[in-house]
């Protein structure tokens, strides 16, 4: 009996496995079909002509598959003939099934392996079977699934605020009274105003503003850790690939769209993974559009403020926002980019057993995505609100973070396009300007220009009312992503045309959504 959680057996497996390592073993190749099994040895033949080096029949799968690698390989050992048997194979075959060729041949594969698994594990009892069979019939029901994925994700928001906004009222007094208590001693000591202004209002207020919500990061961390490791993430991707592949999108994108959850930057990354290159590129182009933690912040600020006996609510809408924009722009773009026009790539996957998480695996994760974040408020917000406080400092002799400043006239400058949006005024401007190095900056520089935390909520609750805070975030959601998921970007996708049209179309996209929103509303 081998348990990984409870590591049992562990060392017996290796043991076996040590001994297997000298036993020559006959080949065996998977039985892909008669007319799979022909392409694969017509390529065979002018594939052992090129001298790869590789596994003839490993080449010829690879091709059929559509494997972007290979298919680069062959070209360059000038195979153009054997890629192109390749294609007139592929486009016959699956004229002759009626479905793609890559999902036959998975078919085939979980077939081949169904079959020695059933020879050789032991101890799967009928009912374990039937329990996980009666719980995917519930959570992937094809009527019930996505309610279901919406209620506990609205749950996970729920405990999110009303279990962190206790912790984070303790921290919130910290920084006030860290900053009070900083002032005072660098006072005493005869430090210049200039530079106790710089901790205070600057490092300690910005920062501090940022770190308030710790708590809420972490609660969410922990349940998105928990439903990842209970198996019931996976599902969640099954239920919306049913969608997606509805409306004619891939479904294989939900993946990196879950993954965007906690950063886009990976979850850009991730798209590698999807062998289609239009796939590939349309995954890219709405990942940024999908609410990764760092956009967290912002959240919690204005629904703690303006929103406070519905915020788990707000924030779910938010949630539910960014994922029906991507839906619907990926669906806009198959209808008008020539390149990503085409046949859409269905998703297979092999869904994991229900497993209850262990503390030490749930904490790995947690820790992990937190110290990410942490390490973010030591570094590039700290950098950020640095820049906020100088430039709301210069001219000398002018008012602190007043319209007199430079960043006072910078904001003044995009102001007048975020009026229609109802927040029109430059301190949302500027705050939106410096999210575009990490969207935490948002509320970090807000935290700077207004004087802390207890400033800041007097600030936003004179300036914001409901609907032009809502239309605020809504903007925070859509518009340009960070400057990293930027360059990752354009390091995946090697085209400076669609990075600047991915800024472009969310810039455009998150501001027209904030006005539509904001205008209806007024009207109401």
């Amino acid at each position: 009996m081998i348990s990984a959680i409870k590591q049992d057996g562990i060392d017996k497996l290796k043991d076996i496995l040590k001994g297997a390592s000298s036993i020559r073993y006959p080949d065996f190749k998977v039985p892909y079909g008669e007319l799979i099994e022909s392409a694969i040895s017509k390529l065979s033949i002018q594939i052992d002509k090129l001298h790869t080096g590789y596994d003839t029949r490993f080449i010829a799968v690879k091709l059929l598959e559509g494997d972007l690698e290979i298919t680069n390989m062959v070209k360059d050992m000038r195979g153009e003939e054997v890629v192109n048997t390749a294609m007139r194979e592929v486009a016959w075959i699956e004229k002759e099934i009626g479905y793609d060729i890559e999902t036959a041949m998975v078919e085939k594969r979980y077939a081949f392996i169904d079959r020695i698994a059933k020879e050789c594990v032991k101890g799967r009892t009928h009912n374990e079977i039937s329990f996980s069979d009666r719980l995917d019939s519930i959570l992937t029901n094809r009527i019930a699934g996505i309610p279901i994925f919406a209620a506990i994700m609205w749950g996970a928001f729920q405990l999110t605020f009303s279990i962190g906004g206790v912790f984070a009222d303790y921290i919130d007094s910290f920084f006030g009274i860290l900053s009070e208590y900083t002032a005072s001693w660098l006072a005493n000591m005869g430090i210049s105003h200039t530079v106790v202004s710089f901790l205070t209002d600057g490092v300690i207020s910005g920062v501090g503003t940022v770190l308030v919500f710790l708590p809420n990061i972490i609660i969410l961390f922990l349940l998105l850790a928990f439903l990842e490791d209970s198996g019931y993430m996976a599902r969640a991707a099954f239920v919306m690939d049913r969608v997606m592949y509805a409306v004619g999108l891939p479904g294989k994108s939900f993946i990196p769209m879950l993954i965007g959850f906690g950063c886009n930057v990976p979850a850009v990354m991730s798209a590698r993974t999807i062998s289609s290159e239009k796939d590939r590129l349309l995954t890219i182009l709405i990942n940024p559009f999908v609410s990764c933690s760092a956009r967290l912040p912002i959240y919690i600020l204005f629904t703690s403020i303006l929103f406070p006996k519905h915020q788990g609510l707000v924030v779910f809408s938010l949630y539910a926002l960014g994922i029906v924009v991507a839906v619907m722009s990926a669906r806009l773009f198959k209808s008008v980019i020539p390149r990503l026009k085409g046949h859409v790539s269905p998703l297979v996957m092999e869904l994991p057993p229900y497993r209850l998480p262990t503390v030490k695996s749930v904490s790995i994760h947690t820790w992990g995505r937190t110290s990410s974040f942490i390490k973010k408020a030591g570094t590039i917000i700290i950098a950020g609100v640095t820049l906020v406080w100088v430039l709301s400092n210069l001219p000398v002799g002018v008012e602190y973070a007043s319209k007199s400043t430079y960043i006072g006239k910078i904001g003044s400058i995009i102001a007048p396009i975020m009026k229609p949006a109802g927040f029109g005024f430059w301190q949302a401007a500027v705050a939106l300007l410096f999210g575009i190095v990490a969207k935490e900056t948002v509320v970090g520089t807000l935290g700077t220009l207004f004087g802390g935390e207890e400033k800041l909520s007097a600030a936003i609750s004179h300036l914001f009312t409901p609907l032009s805070a809502y239309a605020f975030l809504v903007m925070s959601l859509l518009y340009i992503p960070c400057i990293a998921t930027i360059g990752v970007i354009y390091r995946e996708t090697n085209s400076i045309k669609w990075t600047l049209f991915s800024v472009a179309y969310s810039i455009f996209i998150g501001w027209l959504l904030a006005v539509i929103i904001y205008q209806i509303g007024s009207s109401l």
